[in-house]
């Protein structure tokens, strides 16, 4: 294993095209729920005990083997927004790109002709873990990360948030984010046995709903 591989898959230059979207930062920004630091914060917060936690499981299980299809059904069922899957499977389909490209693997290659218009995104970060070479935790962490760093680099650019501010939101988290990676690896493990259903399901309605009240604006400066 090389632990360096996880530096190239979590890196915000690798080309999987998550600048494209906020992850419910612009729906919040407009709502006023973010308005600074603070308010950032708070969402990043939520967000990763949520969607962060449920992905990081997800990416997990994926590393340990766990069927493709059973893993991207299970996402399916935990992701209500028709916007949401849509985003998510957009974001898998450029995310399987970049890996084949990256770490070439006939895994890789069968889930892509399985899933033609993606599959889900925390399910093929797994996948593309696994693929480099990387264990369950550092899909787990990878995962979770992402689901914090990605409104926090969207809201330096709707807010004009100093990014030192933004940063300090990702480092005050690091505690947090280190527990869910923890919780996401042993729900994998649990899946391996138990099935699909161990996963966890924590839910965050209001970024359901903002997702879709955000997928129908005439103008928006990021996809999701």
């Amino acid at each position: 294993m090389s632990r360096a591989a996880l530096l190239v898959l979590a890196d915000g230059r690798f080309p999987a095209g998550g600048h494209a979207h906020s992850g419910g930062a612009e729906a919040a920004v407009k709502a006023g729920r973010i308005a600074g630091a603070e308010g950032l914060e708070s969402f990043c917060r939520g967000r990763l005990h949520t969607t962060g936690l449920v992905s990081a499981a997800l990416a997990a299980a994926a590393v340990l083997g766990v069927d493709a299809r059973q893993l991207d059904e299970a996402a399916d069922a935990r992701t209500p927004s028709p916007a949401l899957r849509a985003a998510a499977r957009k974001l898998g389909r450029q995310l399987m790109r970049a890996a084949r490209a990256t770490w070439p693997s006939s895994e890789l290659d069968a889930v892509a002709r399985k899933f033609p218009k993606g599959a889900h995104q925390p399910l093929v970060l797994g996948l593309a873990a696994r693929a480099a070479g990387l264990e369950p935790l550092d899909a787990a962490y990878c995962a979770a990360y992402e689901s914090v760093s990605g409104p926090a680099s969207a809201t330096v650019r709707l807010l004009s948030l100093d990014p030192f501010d933004a940063t300090g939101v990702l480092a005050r988290l690091a505690p947090e984010l280190d527990r869910v990676a923890d919780q996401a690896v042993e729900a994998a493990r649990r899946v391996v046995d138990e099935g699909p259903d161990a996963l966890p399901a924590a839910s965050a309605p209001l970024l359901e709903i903002a997702a879709e009240l955000h997928a129908a604006w005439p103008v928006r400066l990021f996809a999701s």
